[in-house]
C-alpha cells in the first residue's frame, strides 16, 4: 500500500504541472520530438513530381503502370529519463531541495510525453544503478515515475554517471530520447556520454543550486559534503575566498560547456528557486530552429 502522504504529493505535482503540459508545452515537445523513422504505409498511384526511388516495382509491374510506397513518420518515441540521484542532490539552501526540483521538471516532461503517446522510463544512479522502470505508456505509469523520483531511497549516496551511462547503452538498443538529469558534480564519464549521444538523442539538464554558484560571505561556515560525510569548517568571510570559489566554478562549468558542444549535445541550465519554464521553452524554441 502507498502512503496517504506519498499518493497526496504526487497528485499535488500531476495537478502543478498539467496545465503548463496542455497549455505550454504539449506543441512544442511534438515539433521537436518528431519521431526516430519513417514506416511503410501503403502504395498508391504514381503522380507528376513522386520521387522515383519510391516506385514499388513488384505493384506496377502488376497492375502495368507506376505505383509509389508511402511512408509515414515513426510517431512513437521512447523517453527515458537518467536521474542521479547522489547525496548532492539533497542540497538545497531556497525552496526544495535540488532532487524536488529535478522531479517536477521530469514530470512535466513525461505528462508531454504521454500526451504524445510515447512511452516513459526511468534509471536512477548514484554510483550505481539502483532503480529503473521499464519504460511504458499512460497516466498510471508516468504516476509511477514521479513517486519514484520524489521518494526513492538509494543504498548509497556517492556519484557515478559513467555507470548510469553504461547501463542505458548497454539497454536501449533502440533510439531513444535520453534525458540526463544531474548537477554534472563528477568526473570520467565523458567517453560514455559521447557514445550515447552519437546511438541517441541526448538532452542534458544541468540542476544547480543558487549556493553552488556563489558563496555567501557569512564568516565561519561549518560545511559537510553531501556524498562523503567529510565535514570542514570554513571562514568565508573574506571577498578574496568567495571570488575565488566563483572563479573555480566558473571554471569548471566553462569546461563542461565546452564538451558538451563539442559532443554535439543539448543542454539546459536550471537553477533551484527559479522558473524552468522559460529556460524550457528557450531550450524548444532553439530545438525547432535547428530541425528546420
Amino acid at each position: 500500500m502507498i502512503p496517504q502522504e506519498i499518493l497526496k504529493k504526487v497528485r499535488h505535482i500531476e495537478i502543478m504541472t498539467r496545465h503548463l503540459v496542455e497549455d505550454v508545452f504539449s506543441g512544442e515537445y511534438h515539433s521537436i520530438f518528431k519521431g526516430l523513422g519513417m514506416e511503410f504505409s501503403e502504395v498508391r498511384e504514381y503522380q507528376d513530381g513522386d520521387d522515383i526511388r519510391f516506385i514499388d516495382w513488384n505493384v506496377t509491374a502488376r497492375m502495368g503502370h507506376p505505383y509509389v510506397k508511402k511512408f509515414v513518420e515513426e510517431r512513437e518515441l521512447t523517453v527515458v529519463f537518467l536521474v542521479d540521484a547522489s547525496g548532492s542532490g539533497l542540497f538545497g539552501s531556497v525552496d526544495r531541495i535540488k532532487n524536488e526540483y529535478a522531479a517536477e521538471i521530469c514530470a512535466v516532461l513525461a505528462f508531454s510525453a504521454i500526451k504524445n503517446s510515447d512511452r516513459v522510463g526511468l534509471v536512477v544512479a548514484t554510483d550505481q544503478v539502483e532503480k529503473v522502470v521499464v519504460p511504458k505508456k499512460g497516466r498510471k505509469h508516468v504516476l509511477r515515475v514521479i513517486r519514484e523520483l520524489l521518494f526513492f531511497e538509494p543504498r548509497n549516496r556517492g556519484t557515478s554517471l559513467r555507470a548510469g551511462l553504461e547501463y542505458c547503452l548497454h539497454v536501449l538498443n533502440r533510439k531513444s530520447v535520453v534525458f540526463v538529469v544531474s548537477d554534472f558534480l563528477d568526473e570520467g564519464y565523458d567517453r560514455q556520454l559521447r557514445i550515447l549521444g552519437r546511438r541517441h538523442d541526448v538532452i542534458l539538464m544541468r540542476i544547480t543550486d543558487p549556493r553552488e554558484l556563489e558563496l555567501p560571505l557569512v564568516g565561519l561556515m561549518r560545511l559537510e559534503d553531501a556524498e562523503t560525510g567529510r565535514v570542514e569548517v570554513v571562514d568565508i568571510s573574506s571577498p578574496r575566498i568567495g571570488e575565488g570559489f566563483r572563479k573555480l566554478v566558473e571554471q569548471r562549468r566553462s569546461s563542461q560547456d565546452e564538451f558538451f558542444k563539442a559532443a554535439g549535445l543539448d543542454y539546459i541550465d536550471l537553477t533551484v528557486g527559479s522558473s524552468y519554464i522559460e529556460p524550457l521553452m528557450a531550450f524548444f524554441r532553439m530545438r525547432e530552429k535547428k530541425f528546420r
